[in-house]
């Protein structure tokens, strides 16, 4: 009696999901965006970390295609991460996801190696758009800030970052909170920080803005956010 071959079983194609490290200091959103990341299927979660130092050390045995990365962590900016990252791990896509206004922060992010920027006031799900994009190799703005920054592009005129070059990515962040209404001590509890170590970067603020006094910084900092 002839007999058939046993017929080869055929393999489900390979799915390969990519590698996020998320690194931001606030637990409950953190914890969260994991959840949701790890559930879709192209994307998982390959480490969390709220230290800018230890996520950095991370990177070469995770091996991540990506990061999403807050401005405010705990020993330094989000901002001097990203530089970080961009020299010694040019390869790695950089999406940052803060509470910080964008017209303050955007353009120094993309500046420093970020392909987008997305603020935590977005709807959760826009996150997934946002590191898709990235992931796709394009760059990912708020439409109103990619409209103002092509206007300001064709128009010459200079924009918020440009103005601010002369404060140091600390100093920024510093600014941008004192816009957003918050004291010195808040401040200090939202960065980390002794509360002479922020009356410090205030103090030089004002110096490397001309400014005479606090109520000249406020002023500046709420217009700001506004240009």
């Amino acid at each position: 009696m002839k007999t058939s071959a046993p017929k080869k079983k055929e393999l489900a194609p390979k799915q390969t999901k990519y590698r996020v490290l998320l690194v931001d200091d606030h637990p409950i959103l953190r914890q969260g965006l994991a959840r949701l990341i790890n559930e879709q299927k192209d994307l998982m979660i390959c480490g969390e970390f709220e230290e800018a130092a230890k996520a950095l050390d991370s990177i070469e045995g995770l091996k991540p295609d990506a990061a999403i990365v807050d401005i405010s962590l705990k020993g330094a900016s989000g901002i001097e991460l990203l530089k970080n990252i961009k020299v010694r791990f040019p390869q790695l896509l950089v999406l940052v996801l803060s509470m910080h206004d964008e017209s303050l922060y955007a353009e120094r992010a993309l500046r420093a190696g970020a392909s987008g920027y997305i603020m935590k006031q977005e709807a959760t799900e826009q996150v997934l758009v946002a590191l898709r994009k990235v992931l796709g190799g394009e760059i990912y703005l708020s439409e109103v800030m990619s409209s103002k920054l092509m206007h300001q592009l064709v128009g010459g005129k200079p924009t918020a970052g440009s103005l601010l070059e002369r404060l140091s990515d600390r100093e920024l962040e510093i600014f941008g909170l004192i816009g957003q209404g918050r004291g010195t001590r808040q401040i200090a509890e939202q960065l980390h920080l002794s509360v002479k170590t922020v009356e410090s970067h205030r103090a030089h603020i004002k110096e490397k803005l001309n400014l005479k006094n606090a109520t000249e910084l406020v002023h500046r900092a709420i217009q700001m956010r506004g240009e």
